[in-house]
């Protein structure tokens, strides 16, 4: 029975990453605006491994996610292009360092709000909702720690920010994103809580039937 989950586990992690690849590397992953910040779908097979396969899921499903995103840098989205001149060590953390905490913390938050949560629901609901939040302060603050300076000297101008940088460019920076995280948290909030249902009910009959 063990060696069946096993193999069923790993099943769904592979699905899952062929998913995130699939939307990275087609326009079903990144939704551009003509304000140049891209809304993020990817996040959405990241919750749902995180929640259904645990927090080492996530975090692989979350590396695989930062990985794509750090390869978009060269050449694929200009503003990556332009982080990873000034500091690559700082790009990498914030494309994959940060998106392996997005893909373990759901997970491992749907664990202790399970404990509570007879019916699953509330708690497949607040972490899929959290995860792009998660993805998108952790991204934010990342960049705000490490590219101030670039932010403030080169692209933020174009945004037509006139601040004096500290808390204030931060908070400059949330409200740009502020729209295309509450979208990534709505898309995730319906599609992956509906997934995540879904494989559960079938995962439950199949165990039935074994």
């Amino acid at each position: 029975m063990k060696s069946k989950t096993n193999v069923r586990t790993l099943t769904q992690l592979a699905l899952l990453t062929a998913i995130v690849l699939i939307m990275a590397y087609t326009p079903l992953g990144y939704l551009k605006t003509p304000w140049g910040v891209e809304v993020t779908f990817i996040v959405i097979p990241v919750a749902v491994g995180s929640i259904l396969l645990g927090p080492a899921a996530g975090g692989i499903l979350g590396l695989v996610f930062g990985l794509t995103s750090f390869f978009q840098c060269f050449g694929a989205s200009p503003l990556g292009a332009m982080l990873l001149q000034e500091n690559a060590a700082g790009t990498f953390f914030c494309c994959v360092v940060n998106r392996v905490l997005v893909g373990v913390l759901p997970g491992l938050l749907y664990k202790l709000l399970s404990r509570y949560d007879r019916t699953k629901v509330a708690g497949i609901a607040v972490c899929c909702f959290l995860t792009p939040v998660l993805n998108t302060v952790l991204y934010i603050v990342g960049n705000w720690v490490i590219f101030s300076g670039t932010w403030l000297n080169i692209s933020v101008s174009t945004y037509g920010y006139s601040g004096e940088g500290g808390l204030s460019l931060l908070g400059f920076m949330m409200g740009l994103v502020a729209v295309n995280g509450l979208a990534e948290a709505a898309a995730c909030l319906l599609l992956g809580t509906a997934v995540c249902k879904a494989v559960q009910k079938i995962v439950k009959r199949a165990e039935v039937m074994a």
